[in-house]
């Protein structure tokens, strides 16, 4: 991956980050009440984060099949409520397995 387009991604990543969490900063001057704004302003920058990498982690190893296992490996443990340490390295761990097969 080239250095510019890994610098646009972080750019981009700190502003939809950066802009939802300051705008009720600026905006709301008292507390937001409402559960459903609460939780989209709480689980945007999750979303966008989630949705600009996630495609690219079936491109990250040699094969699709072992990106595969290591995707369902990680969406197994953290459904399972494990840390991401954990998730992370079993994630790692299920890929070297798989290449090495």
């Amino acid at each position: 991956m080239e250095m510019r387009r890994v610098l646009i991604c972080v750019a981009l990543m700190a502003i939809v980050t950066y802009i939802p969490r300051v705008l009720p900063l600026t905006l709301f001057r008292k507390p937001i009440r409402s559960k459903y704004i609460r939780s989209f302003l709480d689980y945007t920058p999750y979303a966008v984060l989630g949705a600009m990498t996630f495609p690219d982690v079936f491109f990250s190893t040699g094969s699709l099949t072992s990106a595969a296992l290591g995707t369902a490996a990680a969406l197994y443990l953290s459904y399972k409520g494990k840390g991401l340490v954990t998730v992370a390295c079993a994630a790692i761990l299920v890929v070297y397995l798989a290449e090495l097969l």
